[in-house]
């Protein structure tokens, strides 16, 4: 290894092959060399790792996350083309390759570092600790509403703001002027002086003598010529006309086609079947036996799953058998109480004494929360087709992290990782499930077998039974009231922690609070699920809340006020939410209005929610969605992630439960595993407030918030309290004595 040196964080030019290369660099070494092959074509220049430059002028930026729907593909370009004064309409997207070189650094530094800012000597030490660390881990994950608030903070920004800072020195050093008297604009630097204008192109060759500044200055949202509007997506026109190309839609010559099926119950074992099983079956080839599952390979994927399901296929008998939900949440609360009388709780937040609060406290109420688990049901069935050669393995397929794709089928194919090439693909819903590699594995599992390229396509009985599930929780809350109508004291008991991990935080200005939680092993695979643990704890705490506004006889939105005047942020989140719902106005017989708020990933959202209950049933109307995501960098892109959110998050709501039944998943397909449909999507109202804080994210903080909004509407509209989802499994036509 180099010596680790601070000119190592920084490094000149080179040209190569004719080819230039100016590194952003981030010890050790100078990765631009390392990347130019893979990015560049010819006639391209490689700026820096984040971009590249054509003769035409037109700029390329590399985009280290995948697409799907989300719309990173065009945010983070805006964010360095906008730092970099590009003209916007000669900008283009590459995807980055799954390769080493374009890990994470930039998401993991700020997952763990948070906003902090450091100086100038001293970001190439951190950057390239964290690159190192996510090279190990194989870390190129796209999730954790990440891309913008990190990736594109510390990585784009910075590559267009360098970029233009060095291009800039060359043009002054080539006319011999001071940069002083330079301007930029749509990727062309001028000289009013002496009447000179040139393209960018023009200066590349001077700018790769130039060291680029570690940490140059970065616009003022006042400044932004780019950033804050709303440009068409890369994306959409080929998803429009059909062109664009998910990881189902991947064809290669003489290529076959597998279903699959895995043990129901997880962690069993298959018995092996033999070769000759499908003999006699028009258009199967081959049988391929797995440790716990079996799959057909043919000519077509109707054959290859209609033969499937004539095969005798049978798996080893285990502990899991008998389990159930019931059972699961009998132990859930087993485990709980167990913590509780052994003082051994995982402590989370600890301020004032709750305890003692809640024993001199003239009123104390307690309720108690469930959630069912919950699978991701992407509309794009899981799939992968894969090649497998003396070359080594390749890939397509829709890939929430393609690097750590690879490392998992070079494991399983003993390989090196370098060996495996993935080809990402757009993806047809991601949501966190398409982070787990388990069909990359089978797929080059199965294609190991043969001398042809494999496409394997899970079924959607498989999708829903063989999923990594959003866990099933139990939250139990005691809380104080005090004469003057607030909270005095707050316990919170949950089960897990996971990420974020404010999740179970409150806003609340409640002087004694224990938030705690126990841990309870089951054999259901866990998977990160769209906004994670806020996606519970959103309706816990919300939920909670509004019962305490109703036993202190407050209204939900004023109570909430009385106890966010230390958090002026969520207030005027809140209050926003509230004046765009009108709320307080009157409603027709049988509608109800609900509230809730929550931060998830840096960004603060309310949500109102306006339902109406008919013979029993529950049409949500309205929900008037308001958000402080510090800056919105693509404002017609964060209005449609709202939105997004709020349809994931009402599904859940309203129908969303995997049951367990003797060890397995009961559910198969959407008949039994709903979700919500166009006529029942409510109108959608977003509101942005840009409160120039460091900015949050966009693909799941407005989905904690619409399961407590709607169950508290409910309330409002019936007086029946939701303390379980989903709501279907309640009997709404039994009017309980309206509260409120």
């Amino acid at each position: 290894m180099k010596k680790w040196t601070r000119r190592a964080f920084i490094t000149t030019g080179v040209i190569t092959g004719g080819a230039l290369v100016l590194g952003v660099a981030i010890r050790p070494g100078n990765r631009a060399r390392k990347v130019k092959d893979m990015i560049a074509g010819e006639g391209e220049t490689v700026l820096n790792i984040w971009l590249k430059l054509a003769a035409d002028n037109s700029i390329t930026v590399i985009v280290p996350h995948a697409e799907m729907g989300q719309g990173t593909h065009t945010t983070l370009p805006m964010m360095l083309a906008d730092e970099m004064d590009a003209d916007w309409k000669t900008v283009k997207m590459l995807e980055a390759p799954g390769d080493k070189q374009y890990a994470n650094y930039a998401l993991a530094r700020g997952f763990i570092m948070g906003e902090k800012d450091f100086p100038s000597i001293l970001l190439g030490t951190i950057d390239g600790v964290f690159l190192t660390a996510t090279k190990q881990m194989n870390l190129q994950i796209t999730g954790g509403s990440a891309s913008v608030r990190f990736t594109g903070m510390y990585a784009m920004r910075v590559a267009g703001a360098a970029a233009r800072a060095v291009l800039l020195k060359a043009a002054a050093e080539k006319w011999e002027v001071a940069e002083e008297e330079l301007e930029v604009k749509d990727s062309y630097i001028s000289h009013k002086e002496s009447d000179r204008t040139a393209p960018f192109a023009d200066f590349v060759a001077q700018a790769a003598e130039l060291s680029q500044p570690a940490k140059p200055r970065l616009k003022n949202a006042d400044e932004f010529k780019i950033m804050g509007t709303s440009p068409p997506r890369f994306d959409i026109p080929a998803k429009v006309d059909g062109t664009a190309s998910f990881g189902i839609d991947a064809s290669l010559p003489n290529m076959k086609y597998a279903a699959i099926k895995a043990s129901p119950v997880f962690g069993a074992r298959l018995v092996p079947l033999p070769d000759d099983a499908i003999a006699e079956m028009p258009g199967v080839q081959k049988i391929v036996n797995l440790d716990n599952a079996v799959a057909v390979i043919a000519d077509g994927y109707w054959l290859a799953k209609n033969a499937l399901n004539k095969l005798d296929i049978a798996f080893e008998k285990t502990d899991n058998d008998t389990i159930g939900s019931e059972d699961i949440y009998g132990q859930y609360l087993q485990d709980m109480d167990k913590a509780l009388a052994e003082g051994n709780e995982e402590k989370d937040i600890k301020k004032g004494n709750a305890g003692d609060a809640l024993e001199t406290a003239k009123e104390v109420i307690e309720a108690e929360y469930r959630v069912p688990y919950l699978a991701h049901a992407t509309m794009e069935p899981m799939n992968c087709t894969a090649v497998v050669n003396n070359d080594g393995c390749q890939l397509w397929v829709g890939s929430q992290n393609p690097l750590g794709f690879a490392a998992s089928v070079a494991e399983a194919l003993e390989l090196d990782t370098e060996n495996v090439v993935v080809h990402n693909q757009y993806l047809g819903g991601g949501f966190g499930r398409r982070a787990m590699p388990d069909v990359a594995v089978q797929a080059a599992l199965i294609a190991r077998e043969v001398d042809y390229p494999v496409k394997l396509i899970w079924s959607r009985e498989e999708d829903t039974r063989q999923d990594h599930y959003r866990e099933a929780n139990i939250s139990r809350f005691k809380a104080a009231l005090g004469e003057n109508g607030k909270i005095t004291a707050w316990n919170n008991q949950f089960l897990f922690k996971h990420d974020p991990e404010e999740a179970p935080h409150i806003p609340y200005d409640i002087g004694n609070q224990f938030i705690h939680y126990a841990n309870s092993e089951t054999h259901v695979p866990w998977g990160w699920w769209r906004s994670v643990d806020s996606s519970m704890h959103g309706f816990f705490t919300e939920s909670f809340m509004d019962e305490m506004a109703y036993k202190a006889n407050k209204d939900p939105y004023e109570f909430r006020r009385a106890h966010l005047t230390n958090a002026p942020r969520y207030l005027k989140v809140l209050e926003m939410a509230a004046e765009k719902a009108n709320w307080g106005a009157a409603l027709p017989e049988n509608w109800g209005r609900g509230i809730a708020i929550h931060k998830s990933f840096d960004t603060i959202v309310a949500q109102v929610a306006e339902i109406e209950i008919i013979d029993g049933n529950l049409k949500v109307h309205r929900v008037v969605c308001a958000a402080d995501p510090g800056y919105a960098f693509h404002e017609d892109g964060f209005r449609a992630q709202m939105e997004s959110g709020i349809i994931y998050g009402l599904t859940a709501a309203l129908y969303g439960e995997i049951t367990i039944e003797n060890g397995a998943v009961k559910q198969s397909n959407f008949h039994d595993y709903k979700m919500v449909r166009m006529n029942e999507a409510p109108v959608i109202e977003s509101y942005i407030i840009k409160s120039d804080n460091w900015p949050g994210g966009a693909g799941e903080p407005s989905t904690p918030g619409i399961a407590p909004a709607v169950a508290n509407a409910v309330f409002n509209a019936s007086g029946i309290r939701i303390r379980e989802l989903p709501i279907k499994n309640h009997n709404l036509s039994a009017r309980s004595m309206k509260l409120g």
